[in-house]
């Protein structure tokens, strides 16, 4: 095996977060673990590409969807020019079923960071998980639901996502906080951070919010994200005469300033990988309501740093939302222990490292058979 790791990693998120932020920090652990170089694959105009210029050669090209065929084509170009080792699928629009494709055509050893639980149909996870050599999963949630769907677990390695633990762990400026978003002085702050799209649940916790308001008065709710469903969780708001009390905030991009100002984050979601938003509160040291569904128990510890209830019970998530903003020590003693667990088991070293086993595990196979004679996946 070359001391030498060349990977091509594909990123086709136009925002910096979620994912794309994965992949930035992981990018960065690698230039600095050395060992590996990294190219980076991302459409023109995307946030990533300019903070990653400093730990990746960046490639910028037009991206279209999934049904994309010119971006197969630029992406065969590409790994015939670059000759990777590996090639790195890190999103699912456009990425994976064409990043898969082009690895087998130019015989390219390709992983794919799978970040959802989503169910997908038997017959198309038998053709597609094909494409990879080895998939990671970002949480025991995910792994789960591939296993459940016919991926073999040998081809499958948990690697969490990570948080940057000392970029949430600040001072709270609850002064700015308050006057920013025009709370009164002795409000308790429940923030939700999520695209609004069904599977995240705002809908449970709207419903939740009259009961939450009988237990503690004082509370005030923050919805920060976008999505197609923003227009109808306000008239929800209208219908259960709670819009005084519900602020939609929209896409922030200093949510490090925002979460240590909050008294309590509630992931109502149905459906949920592991929940960057849950790692970045519990790195701020804010107690989470979350449901027991997908990864979310792994980010949050039911009794430690937050209480998890059944998904689509919006009596449950008062009733736990209550509990927390009406005890003082419970939230505070939560609160330490998010930070706790942000810091041991989501960190971005041991993300990388993580990583980086997967990379080398692959070339010490690849070396394997080549010494048998073998010859790589998609080659003549």
């Amino acid at each position: 095996m070359t001391n030498r790791i060349r990977i091509l990693h594909v990123e086709t998120g136009r925002n910096l977060y979620g994912g794309a932020l994965q992949v930035l920090y992981l990018l960065q652990g690698l230039r600095d673990a050395r060992g590996t170089e990294n190219i980076l694959v991302c459409p023109r105009g995307s946030g990533i590409a300019p903070v990653a210029s400093d730990a990746a050669r960046v490639r910028e090209i037009p991206v279209k969807g999934d049904l994309d065929l010119g971006f197969l084509l630029r992406l065969i170009r590409i790994l015939r020019g670059e000759k990777p080792d590996i090639i790195h699928l890190h999103s699912r629009r456009g990425a994976d079923v064409l990043g898969g494709i082009t690895a087998r055509i130019t015989g390219t050893k390709c992983v794919l960071t799978r970040r959802v639980d989503n169910p997908e149909a038997a017959p198309w996870v038998r053709i597609k998980y094909r494409l990879y050599d080895r998939i990671i999963a970002i949480s025991d949630g995910i792994s789960r639901v591939l296993s459940s769907e016919g991926v073999p677990p040998g081809k499958m390695t948990v690697v969490h996502s990570a948080v940057d633990a000392a970029r949430f762990s600040g001072p709270a400026d609850r002064d700015w906080f308050r006057k920013e978003f025009g709370l009164p002085a002795n409000a308790l702050a429940c923030g939700t951070a999520a695209q609004f799209i069904p599977r995240k649940g705002h809908a449970d916790l709207l419903a939740a919010i009259p009961g939450i308001l009988i237990g503690a008065p004082a509370a005030r709710f923050l919805f920060f994200g976008k999505g197609p469903l923003e227009t109808a969780l306000r008239q929800k708001t209208e219908a259960l005469g709670i819009r005084e009390k519900v602020l939609f905030a929209g896409f922030r991009d200093d949510m490090e300033r925002i979460l240590p100002c909050l008294d309590l984050l509630i992931h109502p979601a149905h459906m949920e990988g592991l929940g960057v938003s849950l790692l970045q509160a519990a790195a701020a040291g804010v107690p989470i309501v979350g449901t027991k569904v997908g990864g979310i128990p792994e980010a949050v510890a039911d009794g430690a740093n937050g209480i998890l209830v059944e998904p689509g019970d919006p009596e449950a998530l008062s009733r736990a939302a209550v509990r927390i903003l009406s005890e003082e020590g419970l939230a505070k003693k939560m609160g330490l222990e998010g930070r706790r667990l942000a810091a041991e088991r989501f960190s971005i070293d041991a993300m990388v490292r993580g990583n980086l086993g997967v990379y080398r595990e692959m070339m010490k196979e690849e070396e394997g058979g080549r010494e048998k004679g073998e010859r790589k996946p998609g080659s003549q």
